[in-house]
């Protein structure tokens, strides 16, 4: 019996994973869990260099919340100092270092909208300055003796920058040791990160022996492609889903990735069998994961009212029905300021290049039927008018 458990529960981590070191010693230690009828410790750490969780992040959620369904916990590490450094990881430049007040404030949110996949009550949220706070210096330096510049230097992205004479700080080389060290005094059996965390995640291996410990195994999960489709899912390139992002702009963003990037979101973000997806139409596939997504971190109602509005946009050509409304309180408008101000835009540049491209138009009561805007200044009918702008957002202005 207890065989058959375990092996249920290394088809749950081996699922889409990329690496397991190793399944030999993943397999005493489950033994051991339920034998014991203890639950493993399941590390996860974030660096707050941003207020977002986004879907990307939650690869690895929806990991740890199929094994806390199985019994066990979480230890979900915010990096508020390992924050002040900058993981390195995958980067080919020095990242900005952050002020407390920014750290804080970007903590603030991640535990909330971690919480929409993880199971607060076999979660553990842990700040590692509660430790770092009181290290001293000999104990720092213990630390730092514990691995040798050469085999920090194996990591790809040191190398890569130290050939191309791009600044590599002594700070960003200790990194991978400050966030292994999180493993240590957290006596971590498992430690779980992207495939970009590899060589931290063993680092914080090797720390865990150094210090009398048992080493933790390690679980590498794929990384998501944003919605350009090529790089991986990032706030800072402007090609990322946040968890906590309004449903109509998730569900548009879902349905603006492409038909190629569909499966691997489906893979790494659903539990829809692939076999029936490729049976669909991509674009029937494309919304039944919209739907999915939106469904998941708001309710069943609210993706089947996006997914309706989306289709009344794009496939009846009606407009939504809750479009947002500008009420001017006169004749002529700024359409640039208007834009601006109603967030349409994220900026006024972005307002001007968007007018310059034609991409703002009068729509009326009839998408199929438009009038493009080529003017900044707009006169405003009685009625009013409904502005289509791109392909996806709609503003109606009342004078």
């Amino acid at each position: 019996m207890v065989k058959k458990e375990i092996q249920r529960h290394l088809d749950c981590i081996k699922e889409n994973a990329v690496d397991v070191i190793s399944l030999d010693e993943l397999a005493l230690k489950l033994e051991k869990s339920l034998t014991e009828h203890k639950p493993l410790k399941l590390k996860i750490g974030f660096d707050p260099t941003a207020r977002d969780i986004h879907l990307g992040h939650t690869v690895l959620l929806r990991k740890l919340r199929k094994l806390q369904d199985l019994g066990h916990i979480v230890i979900l590490i915010i990096g508020d100092f390992t924050a002040k450094i900058g993981d390195p990881s995958g980067r080919s430049i020095l990242r900005p270092v952050l002020s407390e007040a920014e750290i804080k404030d970007n903590a603030s949110t991640y535990t909330d909208q971690a919480f929409k996949i993880l199971d607060k009550q076999k979660t553990k949220v842990i700040f590692n300055s509660s430790w770092y706070k009181e290290m001293d210096m000999s104990k720092f330096l213990a630390l730092l003796s514990s691995y040798t510049v050469a085999r920090m230097l194996e990591r790809d992205d040191f190398s890569l920058r130290m050939k191309e004479n791009r600044p590599l700080t002594i700070v960003e080389m200790v990194y991978p040791l400050i966030q292994g060290y999180d493993s240590v005094m957290i006596d971590s059996d498992i430690e779980f990160g992207g495939t970009d965390q590899k060589f931290n995640l063993i680092v914080g291996r090797h720390l865990q022996e150094v210090y009398g410990k048992p080493s933790q195994a390690i679980v590498t999960m794929p990384i998501l492609v944003g919605l350009d489709g090529k790089n991986k899912m990032s706030k800072s390139l402007g090609n990322y889903i946040g968890v906590a992002e309004e449903p109509k702009s998730m569900f548009g963003k879902l349905m603006s990735i492409s038909d190629e990037v569909m499966l691997e979101y489906f893979r790494l973000l659903t539990d829809i069998p692939l076999d029936k997806v490729k049976k669909m139409h991509p674009k029937e596939a494309k919304l039944m994961l919209a739907e999915t997504i939106v469904s998941f971190y708001y309710s069943d109602a609210t993706g089947k009212k996006e997914k309706e509005e989306f289709e009344k946009i794009f496939s009846q050509k009606e407009l939504p029905l809750d479009m947002p409304i500008y009420r001017s309180g006169k004749e002529n408008i700024d359409l640039i300021e208007v834009l601006f101000v109603e967030k349409i835009a994220p900026s006024k540049n972005e307002a001007r290049r968007l007018l310059a491209q034609g991409a703002i138009s009068i729509v009326e009561s009839d998408p199929s039927k438009t009038q493009t805007l080529k003017e900044q200044t707009v006169k405003i009918p009685s009625r009013g008018v409904v502005l289509k702008i791109g392909k996806r957002k709609f503003l109606k202005i009342i004078p």
